[in-house]
């Protein structure tokens, strides 16, 4: 579930990679780099989720983005609101952002998160849609969904 891969990489926020209250400069972006950030920023992630082999049932997801900003080579700050089950969770995550061509890759690998255990995945960001694969210790799945951007009026209700 993209849930986990944010949370496995909220490890990298926890560690100091970057705080969330810092300012940054700008830094300079690429322009994939830049529909990126405009793409994500106050967007919405809607789709499902899988647990287990091909075919398995797909499961609502939904995660609210704030603004997505550049803070360093290859590193994003992507403050998220995450809701599931009794959880409602907003994490300011610093994780890396790889590119193949315009396709933004959110990468995380073998990344130990205090009591969840070790996660790896890969999920694809491209042209208003997501999709990707997460695995733990001994489960794992795919996701995918679209990028819903919000309504103008809406964008005040966002995360920072």
């Amino acid at each position: 579930m993209l849930w986990r891969c944010l949370m496995v990489a909220a490890c990298f926020f926890v560690a100091g990679t970057v705080s969330a209250d810092e300012p940054a400069e700008p830094l300079p972006m690429t322009p994939a780099e830049e529909a990126f950030a405009e793409q994500m920023s106050r967007a919405t992630l809607v789709g499902n989720f899988t647990v287990g082999e091909a075919g398995g049932e797909a499961k609502p997801e939904r995660y609210e983005l704030g603004d997505v900003r550049k803070v360093g080579d290859d590193q994003w700050l992507i403050p998220a609101r995450i809701v599931y089950g009794d959880k409602n969770v907003l994490l300011p995550i610093t994780l890396p952002v790889k590119w193949a061509g315009d396709t933004a890759v959110i990468v995380v690998d073998k990344v130990g998160f205090p009591g969840l255990g070790e996660y790896t995945a890969r999920v694809l960001i491209h042209d208003g849609r997501y999709a990707g694969y997460w695995q733990g210790d001994g489960y794992g799945g795919h996701l995918f969904g679209t990028i819903v951007k919000p309504e103008p009026a809406a964008v005040d209700a966002a995360p920072q």
